[in-house]
């Protein structure tokens, strides 16, 4: 059940991402609500997850689902600029983060 909560937090992360772009510097009130919101339930379903994930794969996991799907997100739905750079730095992090994975597991 701890995964299910890593991943709520993920997509509470994503979204609270979002409306942080939506509410155009903290201007406009629904966008600020949601942006306050989503990163409120974010870290509640972070905390649970962490119960039972070491902190250091939790992290990690959070951290770089939240990077790769915000920056896809950006580069589709905001168009922002891509490039073979921003491609291969994105990649590090997966492997970064299966690298954590891995170290964690005990033979």
């Amino acid at each position: 059940m701890e995964w299910v909560y890593l991943m709520l937090a993920i997509i509470f992360e994503i979204l609270g991402t979002n409306y942080m772009k939506m509410s155009d510097g903290f201007t406009k009130l629904l966008p600020i609500i949601g942006t306050f919101l989503t990163y409120g339930l974010c870290f509640v379903f972070l905390s649970i997850s962490l119960k039972k994930i070491p902190i250091s794969v939790a992290y990690a996991i959070w951290a770089a689902a939240g990077i790769i799907i915000v920056s896809a997100m950006g580069i589709l739905i905001y168009k922002e600029s891509v490039s073979v750079l921003k491609i291969i730095s994105l990649l590090f992090i997966v492997v970064g983060v299966i690298g954590v994975n891995l170290s964690g597991v005990s033979h």
